[in-house]
C-alpha cells in the first residue's frame, strides 16, 4: 500500500476529492490538526543535526529563560 497526502485548497475541494476516492473504492482518512502538527514534528526531527552533543544543564537553561 502507498500513501498519498493530498493538501486541498477549501472544503468544497476537499469534499470534492473524498467523493470521488470513495467512487473509486480508494480508502481516504481525514487527518486531525493534531495528526499533521505530529507529521510535521517528525520530519523536523529527522532532519535535525545529531553529530553534536548538548548537555542536560545547557538545555534546562535555555528553557528556563522562557
Amino acid at each position: 500500500m502507498e500513501t498519498i497526502i493530498i493538501t486541498a485548497k477549501n472544503k468544497k475541494e476537499s469534499s470534492f476529492i473524498a467523493k470521488l476516492l470513495k467512487k473509486l473504492n480508494i480508502e481516504i482518512k481525514v487527518l486531525t490538526e493534531e495528526e499533521k502538527e505530529e507529521i510535521g514534528l517528525i520530519k523536523l526531527m529527522k532532519q535535525a543535526d545529531r553529530t553534536q552533543k548538548i548537555s542536560r544543564e545547557k538545555v534546562m537553561a535555555h528553557l528556563s529563560k522562557k
